[in-house]
């Protein structure tokens, strides 16, 4: 072994943790500081304890709140856009869905005249739709059909 290339060795070097704890070890140091040591480390205490450093809880937090507005934001518009297209849907005229020639004219002349005057009597009234002279069961069908379908394509535009 070369002589003078090596550190002094410290047999009895002293330890200190910043909560006071104090030991003895070998080292090449004659004092060792340390931050945390097996009497405050979480793991050996069994503590849970959250080290918030600059407030990064607090920030994580805001930010999580804010997604959770902007997603019932997003969530509201969404659902005025579906009511704003519905109502454009209702307001559109019975020609649109090209229904029948007769069929037309019966509705017509019962004074249905937009799809939304329709569907409310399709929901609310079908016997009174039977009841008018020339409209059957037939006739009742196609409405139906010719209803659905409208609403299908106009909806998947939207």
């Amino acid at each position: 072994m070369r002589e003078g290339i090596h550190p002094t060795y410290y047999p009895n070097a002293k330890v200190v943790c910043s909560c006071g704890n104090t030991w003895t070890t070998g080292s090449t140091h004659e004092m060792i500081r340390t931050d945390v040591c097996s009497k405050c480390h979480p793991f050996y205490t069994g503590e849970q304890r959250i080290v918030d450093t600059a407030g990064q809880v607090d920030r994580f937090m805001k930010r999580l709140g804010r997604y959770g507005e902007h997603q019932a934001d997003a969530d509201k518009r969404q659902k005025e856009i579906q009511e704003k297209a519905q109502q454009r849907f209702l307001k559109q005229q019975l020609i649109a869905l090209d229904l029948s020639d007769r069929v037309f004219q019966i509705l017509h002349d019962a004074n249905i005249i937009s799809v939304g005057d329709l569907a409310g009597k399709l929901e609310n009234d079908k016997k009174g739709l039977l009841g008018l002279e020339g409209f059957g069961p037939k006739a009742l069908e196609e409405v139906e059909a010719k209803l659905e379908e409208a609403r299908t394509s106009f909806f998947a535009e939207v």
